[in-house]
């Protein structure tokens, strides 16, 4: 029996037959034991699968990766720079614009401001957004093996070209470089090209499309003023036609698009025929968002709805002009619905009789299309001048067969179909299509990288 004599007020005594007995004399403590419980440790024990050894070997240890930061953007000799030397480098122009230019991000990293920044440094918050990126792109073109030529120019500056093509994904930017370089372009004319090639894809529906380059940065460019001189000469400005065509001889690199270029330029007619062939194929095209707004001309349209009939349409309005300095518009009559489209090459001469129909949806299109493409609302871009049909593969706008179903309103016809059908006259002449814009259209302008 073990016996525990404490110092308290009231003895406690403990007894268990599990403890052996001892024969040295009772134990006296003199101090107060702690007889709160003591909380409760949970140990996890991952216990391996029979037959399986559990070892620390050196595949348990791999679990833990260490944090590795990513590689710094300074150059080596300004990685060990304390701030007061970071702010006399970017004061003092020391280096290379490209080596100094991290320096402006990791400073704002440390919390310092453009505005900051530029009273320390004499360096406007412009050119430091311009320098950062400017670097950046930069680098893009030597991870893209662009020639030491090209990346020689941009050793004394640069910064502003270079800006001007960070919208371009790699490639992109590596073409517009060294043609811009090539051709001792400024920023201005590098942002020409950039907006070029970004343009080029969206107008594949356009008048001589086909015949230049996309791949090709002068092609784009030179296509891009070729839209521009047929826009001045919807205006009569020939003047700036001509100047807008001769640029573009200037850049063009391909032989079809010089081709082109050079039968405008001289006023050589290309043959009826081959005008005919181009007018068979009605371009179908997507506005897109803040398209109106970059347009040098545009075409404004009265706006007919499809179920109206023809009645509608022949009391739409027939001229529309500007007219003063500051080119107000007025129309022979007053109609309530207009539409303000860009100056498309087949809309930019349209006068007189031109006129919008609004379809609620394009199943009455004479063409096979995707489903989510038929049920979405288009307008038909209509010549009421020309209700002759003329041509086999033209398309016109005609009055629906009435079948009971309620489509007895207009739609579209190919001329065979209407010459099969024994039909020789029509409303009007379809010179184009108009889808509305989306905004998850992937012809947006988007930043590849």
């Amino acid at each position: 029996m073990f016996s525990l004599t404490v110092n308290s007020p009231k003895p406690l005594s403990l007894s268990t037959p599990f403890l052996p007995s001892h024969p040295h004399p009772p134990l006296s403590i003199t101090h107060k034991p702690n007889l709160t419980p003591k909380p409760i440790k949970i140990v996890s024990l991952i216990i391996p699968p029979s037959g399986q050894k559990y070892s620390l070997g050196p595949q348990q240890q791999q679990l833990y990766q260490p944090f590795r930061p990513p590689p710094s953007p300074l150059p080596p000799k300004f990685r060990n720079l304390d701030t007061n030397s970071k702010l006399e480098v970017l004061a003092n122009r020391l280096g290379l614009w490209f080596e100094y230019a991290p320096l402006i991000s990791a400073l704002f990293n440390e919390g310092f401001t453009p505005a900051t920044l530029e009273e320390l440094t004499g360096i406007t918050g412009v050119e430091q957004n311009r320098l950062v990126v400017g670097a950046q792109v930069l680098e893009s073109l030597v991870e893209s093996n662009v020639d030491k030529e090209t990346l020689a120019y941009f050793d004394s500056g640069g910064s502003e070209l270079l800006y001007e093509i960070r919208l371009l994904n790699a490639r992109q930017r590596a073409d517009a470089a060294r043609f811009s370089v090539r051709n001792g372009f400024d920023a201005k004319q590098a942002q020409d090209v950039a907006r070029a090639m970004k343009d080029y894809p969206r107008r594949r529906m356009e008048y001589r499309w086909d015949k230049f380059d996309g791949d090709s940065p002068g092609d784009c460019l030179a296509f891009w003023l070729f839209r521009l001189a047929q826009e001045h000469a919807a205006a009569g400005a020939e003047e700036s036609r001509v100047d807008a065509m001769e640029k573009a001889l200037e850049v063009v690199e391909s032989e079809s698009g010089r081709n082109v270029l050079v039968q405008e330029l001289q006023g050589k007619e290309v043959a009826k025929e081959s005008v005919v062939d181009d007018a068979l194929t009605v371009p179908l095209v997507r506005l897109k968002f803040g398209e109106v707004a970059e347009s040098t001309t545009v075409v404004v349209l009265p706006v007919c709805k499809a179920e109206q009939r023809e009645f509608e349409l022949e009391a739409a309005p027939w001229e529309c002009v500007g007219v003063g300095e500051f080119g107000v518009v007025e129309a022979d009559k007053d109609w309530r619905r207009w539409v303000v489209l860009p100056g498309w090459q087949p809309i930019a001469g349209l006068e007189r009789g031109g006129v919008a129909v609004a379809f609620k949806s394009g199943k009455f299109l004479p063409w096979r299309e995707k489903r989510k493409y038929k049920e979405e609302p288009v307008l038909v871009v209509a010549d009421r001048g020309r209700k002759e049909v003329a041509l086999d593969d033209g398309f016109y706008l005609v009055l629906g067969v009435g079948n009971g179903s309620g489509d007895e309103g207009l739609k579209v016809e190919r001329g065979l179909t209407l010459k099969e059908m024994g039909v020789n006259k029509s409303l009007g002449m379809v010179l184009l299509v108009v889808r509305p814009p989306r905004w998850d259209d992937e012809d947006q302008l988007v930043d590849d990288d």
